[in-house]
């Protein structure tokens, strides 16, 4: 028994993980894809990316940031907005517009891996 008693609280510890700090990998998923999704914009205005390749991005880029939303255990907190709002930007979004989201996806993530 007391083998398993330090196993038994690290699952547990791991377990009890909820809000901000269980939410930190999907906010910097989010931060990742925003600023990808900026970078294929760009390129895309520029007319440096086959449309093709450009549209597939979107769907990708836009499927993974859904399933970072889904995943959020705080999905009505101040990161969870900020990627609601990059979902509801069109694929065709300004890069700056993006960065915007982006930016304050890093100031949430900053703060929370400073607390």
């Amino acid at each position: 028994m007391r083998k398993s008693l330090p196993l038994l609280l690290l699952f547990a510890v791991g377990c009890s993980s909820s809000g901000a700090d269980a939410d930190l990998q999907y906010i910097k998923q989010a931060r990742s894809l925003g600023a990808e999704w900026a970078l294929v914009n760009e390129h895309s205005n520029r007319g440096h990316v086959p449309r093709i390749y450009v549209h597939s991005m979107h769907r990708w880029l836009r499927q993974n940031l859904q399933t970072a939303a889904k995943s959020l255990t705080r999905p009505d907190s101040r990161y969870g907005e900020e990627i609601r709002a990059l979902l509801a930007q069109p694929d065709d979004a300004a890069p700056n517009e993006l960065r915007a989201h982006v930016a304050m996806l890093k100031q949430i993530e900053d703060s929370l891996e400073s607390a």
